[in-house]
């Protein structure tokens, strides 16, 4: 039973140092891409109000409209 405890120990130990071997590999390398990687800003145009088209903004404001009186009745 020793020996069946030992290799349990020995396999999980295994298991959890690869897991964390790649989780740290990943945040390195997201750490690394996100330097090297430039991140466009995206400027509303000057016609539009924080970037939404009118047309768009009246549409997500009727969806919104609508869903709230359904879910009153």
């Amino acid at each position: 039973m020793s020996d069946l405890m030992s290799q349990g120990l020995n396999l999980a130990l295994y298991g959890m140092g690869t897991v964390f071997f790649f989780l740290t590999l990943l945040v390195v390398a997201t750490m690394l891409m996100s330097r090297l990687v430039p991140v466009a800003e995206i400027e509303p145009s000057a016609g539009q109000e924080g970037g939404v088209d009118p047309k768009i903004r009246a549409a997500i404001g009727a969806a919104i409209h609508h869903h709230r009186q359904r879910k009153n009745e």
